[in-house]
C-alpha cells in the first residue's frame, strides 16, 4: 500500500485563488477579454439564483479562455507568480506528494512541474473553450478521483484551507487546516 501526503492547492500550497489571479493576469495582457464579461456575469448570477450549479458557473467564468493561448499564458503566469507558493510547503515537499484541486489541470501543470510534483489531480477544463471535460474536482469528487487515479493508497497527511475538503480529510491518518499560512490540526 502506498503512503502519501495530499495537498489542496489554492489557499493551501498557493497563497490565493490561482484561477482568479490567472484571469486578472490574462486581462492585464489582453484587455479585449472584457468581451467575455457578460457571459461571466450570467454565470455568477445563474449560480447565485440557483438556476444551475458550480460547474456551469465556472464554465461561464472560463469562457475567456477562447480569447487567449491559455497553456502558454499559464507558463508565463507561473513565471511571475511562483512567489505565491507557501514556504511551509517548500520546506516539506516530497516527490510523491499529490496535489488535488478544483482549479483547471492545464493551469496547475506548469507549477507542479516546476515544484517537482508528479501527481496532479485537478478539474479537466478545455484550455481552448473553458468547458469542463469531466466533473469539477470539488468536495466528494476529490476523494473519488484520488481513489480512482491513485489506486489503493493510504493518505498519511492531508492539508487544506477549506472544510469542503472534509471527504479527503476523513481518508487521512492526519488532517491539517491551513489558515493564513498557519498549520492547525483538523479534528475530523
Amino acid at each position: 500500500m502506498k503512503y502519501m501526503n495530499v495537498y489542496d492547492f489554492d489557499g493551501t500550497i498557493y497563497n490565493g485563488d490561482s484561477s482568479v489571479r490567472f484571469y486578472l493576469f490574462a486581462l492585464r495582457r489582453h484587455p479585449a477579454l472584457v468581451r467575455f464579461f457578460p457571459m461571466q456575469l450570467f454565470g455568477i448570477c445563474g449560480y447565485l439564483r440557483k438556476k444551475f450549479g458550480k460547474t456551469k458557473m465556472k464554465e461561464c467564468f472560463f469562457s475567456f479562455l477562447q480569447g487567449v493561448d491559455a497553456e502558454r499564458l499559464a507558463e508565463e503566469f507561473w513565471e511571475q507568480n511562483y512567489a505565491g507558493i507557501q514556504q511551509w510547503y517548500l520546506d516539506r515537499k516530497e516527490p510523491e506528494d499529490v496535489v488535488i484541486s478544483a482549479s483547471p489541470e492545464f493551469l496547475l501543470l506548469p507549477i507542479c512541474r516546476r515544484l517537482g510534483i508528479r501527481h496532479l489531480i485537478a478539474s479537466r477544463v478545455d484550455p481552448q473553450t473553458g468547458r469542463f471535460t469531466g466533473k469539477n474536482c470539488y468536495g466528494r469528487e476529490k476523494a473519488f478521483r484520488l481513489q480512482t487515479e491513485m489506486g489503493v493508497c493510504r493518505v498519511d497527511g492531508f492539508y487544506s484551507d477549506s472544510v469542503s475538503d472534509l471527504p479527503l480529510a476523513e481518508l487521512a491518518d492526519h488532517a491539517w487546516l491551513i489558515r493564513k499560512g498557519v498549520i492547525q490540526r483538523w479534528n475530523v
